[in-house]
């Protein structure tokens, strides 16, 4: 299903006018490359499948990355269960818009609320499996996911008063953060500690835990300044 609409689409917002119901900014580093393989795979696909199926695809992947980093707590071959899982997460997440826009298929509002409700509960189930999986703390998951839905809640705020989407942060975007997470749980294959010299042993997924927490709520503070200074200059109070 169509997530959010490109700057360059029409569509029809609450009022039922011809504005765009909001723009979609995506500067990470391989947005470009992916958008052309989006758009390559979406004018092969079969009729039947739709940007319903895709959404669903990529939700029931999310949630079975979850599902198997719980299970690599007793068998760690399951994490190659999670490198497959990301994949198809990708393709059903990233394919569902580009199939809707290229068919001519968009249902904005329909799309931007369904996928991003399930893009929260999915993470949920990723990041509750990372903290049953002994590979990361469960109170740093928990922080990770708190700054997580922190800066959904703000994009999400962002977007309403701005009408601009920003999938990206610092050229990272959701891609980008799924090979990051594909190359740590490659690694935890081979050594899932982190050896600091006199710092002591760490776990890896607890450092790149701390890395993303950081990130996440650099986006907020930095998001929440940019977005009030802003909204300040273009409602300010008459005297």
């Amino acid at each position: 299903m169509d997530a959010t609409c490109s700057p360059e689409d029409r569509q029809v917002n609450l009022m039922g006018d011809s504005n765009p119901l909001h723009v979609r900014q995506h500067g990470s580093l391989l947005a470009a490359v992916e958008k052309r393989a989006l758009v390559w795979i979406a004018q092969r696909l079969p009729r039947w499948v739709n940007s319903d199926h895709l959404t669903l695809l990529g939700f029931a992947a999310m949630l079975m990355a979850g599902i198997a980093y719980w299970i690599a707590s007793s068998n760690r071959l399951a994490l190659w269960v999670v490198l497959i899982a990301l994949a198809v997460n990708w393709f059903g997440d990233r394919l569902d818009g580009t199939v809707a826009r290229v068919r001519h298929q968009q249902r904005p509002r329909y799309g931007f609320y369904v996928d991003h409700v399930l893009d929260l509960v999915g993470t949920c189930f990723l990041v509750g499996g990372l903290a049953l999986s002994g590979y990361m703390s469960p109170l740093l998951a928990l922080a990770l996911l708190v700054a997580y839905l922190m800066a959904a809640a703000e994009e999400f705020l962002s977007t309403h008063v701005q009408s601009v989407f920003h999938l990206s942060f610092l050229r990272i975007g959701p891609t980008e953060l799924r090979i990051i997470l594909a190359i740590g749980t490659v690694y935890l294959l081979h050594e899932p500690w982190v050896h600091w010299g006199a710092s002591g042993v760490f776990r890896l997924f607890d450092v790149g835990g701390i890395i993303a927490i950081a990130g996440l709520v650099l986006k907020v503070v930095v998001s929440a300044v940019r977005n009030t200074r802003a909204l300040y200059r273009a409602e300010k109070l008459q005297q």
